[in-house]
Order: C-alpha cells, then sequence, then structure tokens
C-alpha cells in the first residue's frame, strides 16, 4: 500500500474512536494505525476532521468529551505522516460542479473537489452509495 495515498473519509475516522460497533471499530482502527505506525500515508483535509469532531461529541452512543476529541483533532493534525489535503476558492467552485452534475450532496462534493485538487483519486469510505457516483474517484469500502 506504501505510495496509494487515500483520503480517510470522516466515518473511518468516527469509527476507529467510537466502540458502539466492535467490529468496525477494530478495522477502522487497524486501518489507521498502519498511517500512525508510518507504513503508510493518508490524506484527510479540515472537513474531515471537523465532521469527525462534530459527530465523535454528539452523535454517536457514547460521545467522547469535547477536550479529548479536541487532543485527537491536534494530533492529526501535528502527525506528519498525514497528508493534509487544502483547498482553494477554486475548490468550492468545483465542489458544486460535482453536486450538479452527479447529484450528490455538496458536502461529499466538496471533499472529492478537495481530494481531486490535490491530485487525489482514493477514497476510503463506508458511504460508498453516494461517493461512487463521482466518475473520477476510486471508492473502496473498507469496514467490509
Amino acid at each position: 500500500m506504501k505510495g496509494e495515498v487515500h483520503l480517510i473519509d470522516s466515518n473511518i475516522l468516527v469509527y476507529a474512536y467510537d466502540y458502539s460497533d466492535e467490529i468496525k471499530n477494530e478495522k477502522a482502527r487497524k486501518l489507521l494505525e498502519e498511517c500512525w505506525t508510518g507504513k503508510t500515508e493518508f490524506a484527510i483535509c479540515l472537513q474531515n476532521l471537523s465532521e469527525f469532531y462534530i459527530v465523535i461529541t454528539k452523535k454517536v452512543k457514547n460521545p467522547l468529551e469535547k477536550k479529548e476529541a479536541k487532543e485527537i483533532v491536534e494530533e492529526f493534525i501535528e502527525f506528519k505522516n498525514w497528508k493534509k489535503l487544502t483547498q482553494k476558492e477554486s475548490t468550492l467552485i468545483k465542489a458544486m460542479e460535482i453536486a450538479d452534475k452527479y447529484n450528490v450532496g455538496y458536502y461529499d462534493a466538496l471533499i472529492a473537489a478537495t481530494m481531486l485538487e490535490n491530485n487525489l483519486t482514493r477514497i476510503y469510505t463506508e458511504d460508498v452509495k453516494d461517493f461512487n457516483k463521482i466518475k473520477e474517484l476510486e471508492v473502496i469500502n473498507p469496514l467490509l
């Protein structure tokens, strides 16, 4: 897997820190461990981290304390083996075009636009149904 950079979608990040589904938690943790141990490089964007923070502190069965979730987000930001994708003004326009062209939600389109503008086409996500509509992406559900 070395050399192939995949974006890790928000839902995979959440499953890695939410223990309510033991099987998904274990699979997500093992996947992220590959990056934390330096075996591979994964990518994230600020939107993924923002979504992670909201979901893990408010929308899971056993939410994390905000302080703990903030510390996790800071670890992602500071750790050098996570490629942090950047956005520009053109990313927003591209997201609007992707949302319209493929009839997907704007925030998924924004992740896709961010990936494409950073020359990334592979995404690990549980949201295969929506991301599969975007023909430029290779979508993999690592939780199966």
